[in-house]
């Protein structure tokens, strides 16, 4: 990371990108995906961005080598549709690039769509890239991150172990509530998963711990929340006596 991206993306008022405030591709009935896979080979930067778009709302395995390929693209915002329509069109084949996307493309915006969709792709592999960016990206991309790594229930209980000390260091550690707060929400989603042993013991006394001393209300009230839905008994009683003595 250098100081160029951090002028891209500026801490919390820069946390969207402007795919997230995406109007949803509007033709009725859906794009053509025979059109759609010419346009992403077209000359015009404007029709590959269009047609990679197209494909965050429609699935068609025959894109995913043509939108592989464009995540190389020289423009910035076809690389970042071509990352979010990865994540609309996973593949174990769109993995490995998608890594290398992700350690050495120059724009933020580009790197949050690649970790959103390296979340969607359920890969074991994608589990140390998405524990490198939550520990040193930019705040939008650690946001991302932190929700990408509870993707890890999906894939096995070994990178379960592996996502929640990293989850829980930036839940103590990270300097944005956004990130602090989705963090709580990925320990909470990955403990309805676990067995009650010692990773599960230790993502609920973090949780415990944010839900009680965090400065910000809002991670604390979404600390809150992920420990209700995991419904572990002795955090639902501290939840009560907290409330009874008026904590908040």
């Amino acid at each position: 990371m250098n100081d160029d991206d951090l002028s891209l993306l500026d801490d919390q008022t820069e946390l969207e990108s402007p795919l997230d405030r995406m109007e949803p591709v509007e033709e009725e009935p859906l794009p053509d995906p025979e059109e759609m896979l010419a346009l992403l080979a077209a000359p015009e930067t404007q029709q590959r961005m269009l047609a990679a778009r197209a494909f965050c709302e429609i699935t068609d395995g025959r894109a995913i080598p043509l939108l592989i390929g464009l995540l190389a693209d020289v423009c910035p915002l076809v690389r970042v549709s071509a990352a979010y329509a990865l994540g609309r069109n996973p593949s174990p084949d769109a993995v490995t690039p998608l890594i290398l996307q992700q350690k050495h493309d120059w724009n933020g915006y580009v790197r949050k769509g690649v970790v959103w969709a390296l979340g969607n792709c359920r890969d074991r592999r994608a589990l140390p890239p998405l524990v490198d960016a939550l520990s040193t990206d930019i705040s939008a991309v650690r946001l991302w991150a932190a929700s990408a790594l509870a993707q890890m229930a999906a894939v096995s209980y070994a990178e379960v172990v592996k996502a929640v000390p990293p989850l829980i260091t930036a839940l103590r550690t990270d300097s944005i509530p956004a990130v602090r707060s989705n963090c709580a929400w990925s320990l909470g989603e990955i403990c309805r998963e676990l067995p009650s042993n010692v990773v599960y013991a230790g993502a609920i006394d973090a949780l415990i711990e944010s839900f009680a001393e965090d400065e910000d209300l809002g991670v604390r009230e979404d600390a809150k929340a992920a420990l209700l839905k995991v419904g572990d008994p002795r955090a639902l009683q501290l939840i009560e006596e907290l409330e009874l003595e008026g904590w908040f």
